[in-house]
């Protein structure tokens, strides 16, 4: 992705993907809405959902280039985009309020949210509840009045013959909604059978933004930390391992076809570091590049003498400079927490002198320690303060140091445990609204984090606490952190003095 954040750019790019195809004809006006207690409204111009949203009213992929002109070239192709602050009832602090007008006058309403590192969710279309986060095709019907009974009765016995994989129905005053979710493009004699006993008004299809589609009766093959030692014991097998297997599941295909998406990933990541070790520059930024003052402080023997730490924070921060440029980066887990495991992973082995092939199995190892995070938890600052971002991503590169090192599964497990209790009850306060300070010092000390729980599991340290429990514990306090410390703007370091001076310089820069 491009952009300072993964829950406001990246996140509102697949809104805007997801939102102009409940429109036949091309978008002409766009309506957006933000509540003012959520983090939206204060941000949604220096953390990218402006320009995200309307690089995806564009049809842009979350990694395009255009993205950063992309509301220079809605307004050369004369579409109005009008972005307001109004007070209305929002059960997710990142939640948008969407309503668009078509060249031809048609429109559409819908209500979506990010959810962290780049998911979202579409809760509402014209008024009917609905559950679309982009791993499905998604065909609705919308008639007029209430279905029948013959209606209902037709649509559930498509889904369960398995025909389709979900069919869900919404109903108001206003008629009925049917989403039909299904991991291919629906067939038009599927439709024309449904027609025979639905009385359609319209039809919307809306393809998947997600790189891995869901399907129906998908069960994986362990979802606990507990189960995860479990497996690695009863198959003799590492971490990596086990996220290969995982994956090949959840995904529905080869672990070759995982070890290569994962292969492209840890490229991509490299790419963005040695780009950042060269330097960048970017207008709308805090901090000017200072990426090469550690390498030439510690080439001078200014700072304490450790290769390895010195290399880890270089590399954490060409990658957060390369993010703040605009650059292509992975967020794993978010935009604002990119560069914690490429920092640790990529720096410990260029130090040690490790192969790809271990940076590889390092980020799969990661990976599974994520979908334990968000099976239990989020990776959403704006739900749990930035323990859920930069907290996450330093338990995640824990468990992939420990695999680097070739340690066992249950290290790697040990070595997360130990690294989010560290770093549990992190607030997200960002100065001047942009992901840029205190976060780079965030991401340093969460890949310096990792390291230290890592040795501290591969010599045995007893982690005390599991790791299922700790990431319950987390989530826990993580939402009773008052809301101006969850990336809103309003508390923390964002009011200081210093941070509104640096805000009302950039504001009248741009």
């Amino acid at each position: 992705m491009r952009g300072p954040s993964s829950s406001h750019t990246a996140a509102s790019v697949r809104i805007g993907n997801l939102a102009v195809g409940l429109l036949f004809d091309p978008i002409a006006e766009a309506l957006v809405e933000f509540e003012p207690k959520g983090s939206l409204a204060t941000t949604y111009r220096s953390q990218g959902s402006a320009i995200g949203l309307v690089a995806g009213f564009l049809g842009y992929d979350t990694k395009a280039p255009e993205i950063i002109t992309a509301e220079e070239e809605a307004a050369k192709k004369g579409i109005r985009i009008t972005f307001r602050i109004n007070d209305y009832e929002a059960e997710h602090p990142n939640t948008y309020r969407i309503t668009l007008k078509s060249t031809s006058g048609e429109t559409a309403c819908l209500t979506a949210i990010s959810t962290g590192g780049g998911m979202i969710e579409i809760t509402e279309i014209n008024g009917f509840s609905v559950s679309i986060v982009g791993d499905f095709y998604e065909t609705l019907l919308q008639q007029k009045k209430p279905l029948s009974k013959e209606a209902k009765s037709a649509l559930q016995e498509l889904e369960a013959k398995g025909v389709v994989d979900y069919v869900f129905i919404s109903e108001t005053k206003a008629g009925a909604l049917v989403d039909i979710k299904s991991t291919e493009p629906l067939p038009i004699n599927i439709i024309d059978s449904i027609q025979k006993h639905c009385e359609i008004a319209q039809i919307k299809r809306l393809k998947p933004i997600l790189p891995t589609l869901s399907r129906k009766n998908c069960t994986a093959p362990f979802l606990s930390a507990a189960e995860i030692v479990d497996a690695a014991a009863k198959n003799q097998m590492d971490l990596a391992e086990l996220a290969l297997l995982y994956e090949s599941v959840r995904g529905a295909c080869s672990k070759s076809e995982v070890w290569d998406k994962m292969a492209s990933i840890v490229e991509t990541m490299r790419i963005s570091v040695e780009s950042g070790l060269q330097g960048t520059t970017y207008k709308d930024r805090i901090l000017a590049s200072q990426v090469g003052k550690i390498r030439e402080a510690a080439a001078s023997g200014k700072t304490i003498p450790c290769d390895l730490n010195n290399t880890v924070i270089a590399c954490t921060m060409a990658m957060m400079e390369v993010k703040s440029a605009m650059g292509v980066i992975v967020a794993a887990p978010t935009a604002g927490s990119c560069a914690v495991l490429p920092g640790s992973i990529l720096g410990t082995a260029i130090t040690l002198k490790l192969s790809n092939e271990q940076c590889i199995k390092a980020m799969l190892a990661a990976g599974l320690i994520g979908v334990l995070i968000v099976e239990r938890s989020t990776f959403s600052a704006e739900i749990c303060g930035c323990q859920a971002e930069c907290g996450a991503g330093s338990g995640m590169a824990a468990a992939a140091i420990v695999q680097l090192m070739n340690g066992n599964a249950e290290q790697a497990i040990n070595a997360a445990s130990m690294s989010l209790q560290n770093i549990m009850g992190m607030v997200c306060d960002p100065v001047a609204n942009r992901v840029e300070v205190p976060c780079l010092g965030k991401n340093i000390m969460a890949a310096v984090n990792a390291i230290t729980s890592a040795n501290m599991a591969l010599a045995g340290i007893d982690a005390v606490i599991p790791l299922d429990e700790v990431i319950q514990a987390m989530d826990a306090v993580g939402r009773a952190l008052p809301y101006e410390l969850r990336c809103t703007g309003y508390g923390g370091l964002s009011i200081t003095p210093a941070s509104k001076k640096i805000e009302q310089r950039l504001m009248q820069q741009g």
